[in-house]
This record gives C-alpha cells, sequence and structure tokens, in this order.
C-alpha cells in the first residue's frame, strides 16, 4: 500500500508538472501571437485602449507576470494575494528614469492590479516595455523571492519574452490612464478565438467536390462529363492559387515582422553604443581635467614648499645672528674676573691706608696718577668719586667766618 501511494504521488507531480510546462508553453505561444496581431493591426490604424488586440495582450501579459507569484506572508502566517506590481516596482527600481514614482503618485490609480496595468500602458508609450522586463529578469535574487519554482520568469522563456516584446517599440500607442482599463476591479481574461486556425483536411476537400458535382449534375441534365471534369480542375487550381496565397501571405508578414523587429535592435544597439562613446568621451575628458588639476596643485605645492625652505633659511640666519649679537653685549658689559680681582684688591687697600689719616692726600695723589690710571682705570675712576663725596662719618664744623672744616675718614670697622 506504501509503494501504491508513493506511484500515485509520482504520477500525480509528473501530471502537475507536465500541465504547468503545457500552461507556459501555451501563454508564451498566445503572447507571441498577439504581439503579432497588433504590429499587423498597427500598419492601418492607432492602438489604443479600444483595441481588441491591446485588450487581449495586456490580460495575457497580466497572466504571465502573476503566473506562480507568491503571496504576501501576514503577521498571523497566513498569504494574501499579491500583484505582479509589488515585484515590478522593487525589481525594477534601478532602470535609468523609470516611471515608477509617477505611477506611485497618481490619483486615480489606487489599487496595486490597477498601478500595474497603468505601468504597461506607460511603459509602452515611452516603447521601453522590453527594457523594464530585461532589467527585472537581470536581478535574479529579487524574482526568485517573489516567484514560485516553475514561474515563467524564473524560466529560460522569459528571455525569449523580453525579446519578443521589442517588436513593440514600433508601434505608437495612445493611451488615457483615466479610463476603464485601468481600473483594477475587472478580471484579466483572455480571448482565444483569434489565435484558433481551421484547417481543411484533404477528407473535406474530398467531400467538398463531390457536392459540387452533385450540385451541378442535378441542376442540369444536360451536362457532360467534360464540363464536370472542368469545373472540378477549376475549383481545385482555385484552392490550390489561395493556399499559396495564403502562404505569400503568411512568409510577407513574417518576414515584415522580422525586418521591423531587426530594425527595432539596430536602433537599440546603436542607441547603447552612442550612450557608450558618449560616457567614454566623458570619462576622458574627466580624467583629463584631473590630470591638469592635479599637475597645477603639484606645482604650487612644490613652489610652497621652496618658499617655506627659504624661510626657515633667513630665520636660522637670524637667530644665530641674536645669539652672537646677545653674547658680545654681554661679555662687553660686565668685566672680566682678573679686572674685578684687581678691583677688590685695590679698595681694600685704599680703605686701608684711609684708616692712616695723614697719608691719605699722597695716596690719592698716587693713586690718580696717571701710571695707576692705566694700569687700573676702573679702580681710578671708584678713586675719583669716593674724593669727590663728602664724608659723612666726621662731623662737620663751623667757624666763626661762617666756614666749614673739612671732614677726616673715619677707619674701618
Amino acid at each position: 500500500m506504501a509503494s501504491l501511494g508513493v506511484g500515485l504521488h509520482l504520477i500525480r507531480k509528473r501530471g502537475a508538472g507536465r500541465s504547468a510546462a503545457v500552461e507556459r508553453r501555451n501563454l508564451l505561444t498566445v503572447c507571441r501571437f498577439s504581439v503579432k496581431t497588433m504590429l499587423d493591426r498597427s500598419c492601418f490604424e492607432t492602438i489604443d485602449d479600444s483595441s481588441p488586440e491591446f485588450v487581449n495582450f495586456v490580460s495575457i501579459l497580466e497572466h504571465i507576470l502573476s503566473h506562480r507569484l507568491k503571496g504576501q506572508t501576514t503577521w498571523f502566517g497566513y498569504e494574501s494575494p499579491r500583484s505582479f506590481w509589488d515585484y515590478i516596482k522593487t525589481a525594477c527600481s534601478k532602470v535609468p528614469h523609470n516611471c515608477i514614482r509617477s505611477i506611485e503618485s497618481m490619483e486615480n490609480v489606487r489599487s496595486s492590479r490597477a498601478k500595474g496595468r497603468a505601468w504597461i500602458r506607460v511603459v509602452l508609450m515611452e516603447k521601453r516595455l522590453s527594457e523594464y522586463i530585461s532589467s527585472a529578469l537581470r536581478d535574479f535574487k529579487t524574482t526568485r523571492r517573489f516567484y514560485e519554482d516553475g514561474a515563467i520568469m524564473l524560466g529560460e522563456e522569459a528571455g525569449l519574452l523580453a525579446d519578443t516584446l521589442i517588436g513593440l517599440n514600433t508601434i505608437d500607442f495612445s493611451f488615457c490612464l483615466k479610463g476603464e482599463g485601468v481600473d483594477g476591479s475587472s478580471p484579466a481574461v483572455i480571448d482565444y478565438t483569434p489565435y484558433l486556425k481551421f484547417t481543411q483536411s484533404a477528407d473535406s476537400i474530398s467531400s467538398d467536390e463531390e457536392e459540387m458535382r452533385t450540385m451541378g449534375s442535378s441542376g442540369s441534365e444536360s451536362s457532360t462529363p467534360d464540363k464536370m471534369a472542368t469545373a472540378a480542375s477549376i475549383f481545385t487550381e482555385q484552392s490550390n492559387l489561395v493556399t499559396k496565397c495564403k502562404r505569400f501571405e503568411q512568409k510577407y508578414r513574417m518576414a515584415l515582422e522580422q525586418k521591423g523587429y531587426l530594425e527595432e535592435l539596430v536602433r537599440l544597439r546603436e542607441v547603447q553604443l552612442s550612450e557608450a562613446v558618449s560616457h567614454n568621451k566623458a570619462l576622458q575628458q574627466s580624467l583629463a581635467d584631473t590630470h591638469i588639476s592635479h599637475s597645477l596643485e603639484k606645482e604650487q605645492l612644490e613652489y610652497i614648499v621652496l618658499e617655506l625652505q627659504d624661510q626657515l633659511t633667513v630665520l636660522k640666519n637670524n637667530d644665530l645672528r641674536s645669539r652672537q649679537e646677545l653674547t658680545a653685549h654681554l661679555t662687553n658689559q660686565w668685566p672680566s674676573p682678573v679686572a674685578l680681582d684687581a678691583n677688590a684688591v685695590a679698595l681694600d687697600t685704599l680703605l686701608y691706608r684711609k684708616s692712616a689719616g695723614g697719608q691719605w692726600e699722597e695716596y690719592v695723589d698716587e693713586l690718580t696718577s696717571s701710571s695707576f690710571q692705566e694700569e687700573f682705570p676702573e679702580s681710578g675712576a671708584a678713586l675719583c668719586r669716593h674724593e669727590s663725596l663728602p664724608d659723612v662719618s666726621r662731623p662737620v664744623t663751623h667757624t666763626e667766618s661762617g666756614g666749614q672744616t673739612g671732614a677726616t675718614l673715619a677707619p674701618p670697622r
């Protein structure tokens, strides 16, 4: 029983996989047919919201973008249904000059499905639907996060879908974003009727020929076998001509579609090439400007370094000169130790001889002589100053004639 259950599970799984593959193939085939019918219709009239081909194409594209789309998990662990607009606004946010913000800010578009339908119309008028789909497919992590296994957007057919949609760039669309087509309340229903083709078999052709013969024989009893053979040959020839004409028409349409696809592809590559060339020129110009600015900055810095070195040399020379002047000034201002010792000996001798009293005048004359001043100039000057000053230690006496007597020096203590 267990093996039987496993076998039934495998059979169901394989059946589900086959049905999913058939569904993907059917959606892509119908999408390709829808693009072809719109290309044919655009040769004769403008494609707008009222065109049945466009309405059917939008429904097919919605089914493809919503195929096996994951639900949004709520706080309680349940999955709520999600629209393909949530995937598009996340995966296509890096497309240059995108229309995501414009659609998000539209006042008359509220629901997520309505925003997705408005996005389809806007990118078709901008001729950038294939560019958006290709950019979304390149973001594989986001695509993997939004879609389950077996989805069209995760398969190899998605690249073919983007290539198929390039042909729509040759059509000039005109839409009104406030009409009923943008309303998200109506479901997307695909009409398969225009893509069903009736093929007449050989048995049906032979039965038609028998019916024509029967009608001819019943209508005219006097008809001969030659006339019947002629009518049959004419009918066969007409059917052959009609078949050939249809084949030629189909080949012509296919060649016309391929021509339009190749022209659009060449135009897209030329635009990309021109953008790359302009970007390369801008980068080269920026590199040249940067090189020039760096060269000028280097020259300025070298000049500043040289100027600072000159200033440092001048400051060093000034500092050395100031040190030399200060040393010379201090050396000239203060006497040498030998002179100081000689002055001290002379003063001691002077003070000692002052204590002798009577010999003071003779000793002063001796010290103020030219020979002593030449030998001890500073001591002589000091003695001259002492001689000119009065001695405050000797009392001053007044004579009767009003004069003052001289003072005598007191001996040193």
